[in-house]
């Protein structure tokens, strides 16, 4: 809700296709700074207790938030700055709490229906929300949904709360390593081992060009659906009902065999949906690329995030899941940043046509090296026993 109140709220303010694109980019670019560096705090540190901290600090920046807009006071400067501060916040939490999924599955088994069902949970926050706020700032303005997104951290910092974790065993003499030495550890591992580094660049390209689709998405509904904060809703429901039938599917799969495929076939998919999205003037047919697009970007993340999880190392889980925050969440910074201003050049509609294309030419280039790293994955499979459930 709070994402799409803040887009609608600049866009309102200042009318620009490059601040909508700066906001985007205030908002990740601490997540790309500050992963690598998350990621050798999670591998060490308690992660419950992170969590519950990340939580407060995201509550009080809500709150602050609510309060600029509600008096009346907010200008561009507060929502760039308090963008960035959530975007500490959430370089931290966002390794962190995919990592804590992993310590409260007990049966590796489970694991890659745990993780899907994590993705569920997020892509039906990103149905929902945005759905409600196109509502709420229609009837009551951007404030609200601030108001109510602080107050809602009240339920989730309960829940951490509430819990009781078995503290994980952490090796005393990693610990004693330093950051740098601990962090070029973490990036030899993964891009020294093909899967992994295959499924980060994949995931890297796609949300670098394909990604900035859901910062243009104002532009789509005011210029050329001549709509308002309603139709911009409808436009990133639609996106995030594809992605939680997407979710829904991916963690009703009995077996990660079968992953693989999804993450080569996905990026095509979601380049194709970016184009028909691109040249679309028509609401049906815009709300029917934006379903594929919410879809296929949901397969191809969680597909990877699943896979990742499942073969990396567990002392390097925090490190390689830091590289795919960075990946899936702060190359679309850039990728915000670079659409924003193309697209105040060449129109929103041409940007996304060209990220479409590339989508696609991306996917042909994984699907050509995919017989060769499905036969290093498949032994590894064997060995955590999840061929013979599949067999």
């Amino acid at each position: 809700m709070t994402q799409t109140a803040v887009i609608w709220l600049v866009y309102s303010l200042t009318n620009s296709a490059l601040l909508l694109g700066v906001v985007g980019f205030a908002q990740q670019l601490p997540n790309f700074l500050l992963s690598p560096f998350a990621g050798v705090l999670v591998d060490r540190l308690n992660r419950h207790r992170i969590l519950i901290v990340t939580q407060i600090l995201s509550m009080i920046q809500s709150l602050i938030l609510a309060a600029l807009a509600f008096s009346g006071t907010i200008h561009i400067w507060h929502i760039i700055v308090l963008s960035i501060f959530q975007g500490c916040v959430n370089a931290i939490d966002m390794p962190t709490r995919q990592t804590f999924v992993v310590e409260l599955v007990e049966r590796r088994e489970n694991l890659s229906n745990a993780i899907a069902l994590n993705s569920s949970v997020f892509s039906g926050a990103r149905l929902i929300g945005p759905a409600i706020a196109g509502l709420v700032i229609a009837s009551v303005g951007a404030s609200t949904c601030f108001l109510i997104d602080g107050v809602s951290y009240v339920a989730v910092i309960a829940g951490l709360l509430a819990m009781r974790i078995r503290p994980r065993k952490i090796d005393p003499i990693a610990s004693s390593d330093t950051i740098l030495h601990r962090l070029k550890e973490g990036f030899d591992y993964a891009f020294g081992f093909p899967p992994i580094r295959s499924i980060l660049l994949l995931i890297g390209l796609v949300s670098l060009v394909g990604m900035p689709y859901t910062v243009l998405a104002p532009i789509f509904a005011t210029n050329i659906l001549h709509g308002g904060p309603q139709t911009l809703g409808f436009l990133m429901a639609s996106s995030g009902l594809g992605a939680l039938i997407s979710a829904v599917y991916l963690s009703s799969r009995s077996t990660i065999v079968g992953l693989g495929r999804i993450i080569a076939i996905a990026p095509s998919v979601f380049g194709a949906a970016l184009i028909v999205f691109a040249l679309s003037k028509v609401l049906w047919l815009s709300l029917i690329a934006m379903f594929v697009l919410g879809g296929s970007l949901i397969l191809q993340s969680t597909s990877s995030n699943t896979i990742l999880q499942t073969i990396v190392e567990e002392d390097k889980r925090g490190r390689v899941l830091s590289l795919f925050t960075i990946a899936f969440i702060s190359m679309a910074t850039f990728g915000n940043l670079f659409a924003g201003s193309l697209a105040s050049r060449i129109g929103a509609p041409y940007t996304l046509v060209i990220s479409g294309v590339i989508c696609i030419a991306a996917s042909i280039y994984f699907s050509r090296q995919f017989p060769s790293l499905r036969e290093i994955v498949l032994p590894m499979y064997d060995r955590l026993g999840l061929l013979t459930k599949h067999h």
